[in-house]
């Protein structure tokens, strides 16, 4: 099933939540998340936060993970490991958005949010 976006590359003005992702043969295991910012305007900030769900319906009261507070253009990656949340079946992403200052209120950025399984043999390459 992975590696998967679970959020397409998306322009966002408010708060929101991206489609549900299911993860198949992932569930229970480690993932490495990638935001990618390719668009801002100054003096704004994003917060992201991912969610997890047995059935798809019932998302919980608190997030699984959640990346730092973003300002700037950039690609961020996060390792999600989902052995806390064995029963973990679907993810989502919401976001939240806030802008001040001069000139329109209204925030803008362009992201995307992939998914990939975290390759064991990678870490025995870094280790050794």
């Amino acid at each position: 099933m992975l590696p998967e976006f679970l959020l397409t590359e998306t322009t966002v003005r408010e708060a929101g939540t991206g489609p549900d992702l299911a993860l198949g043969e992932q569930q229970g295991g480690t993932l490495v998340l990638t935001l990618g910012i390719t668009r801002i305007i100054e003096q704004e900030s994003i917060d992201l936060s991912i969610w997890g769900s047995i059935d798809g319906a019932d998302w919980g009261t608190k997030p699984l993970f959640t990346f730092p507070q973003k300002f700037y253009c950039g690609t961020y990656q996060i390792v999600a490991d989902l052995s806390g949340h064995p029963d973990a079946r679907f993810l989502r992403v919401k976001w939240g958005v806030n802008r001040w200052g001069k000139g329109d209120s209204k925030p803008l950025f362009t992201l995307y949010l992939f998914a990939q399984a975290l390759r064991p043999d990678l870490l025995a390459v870094g280790a050794a």
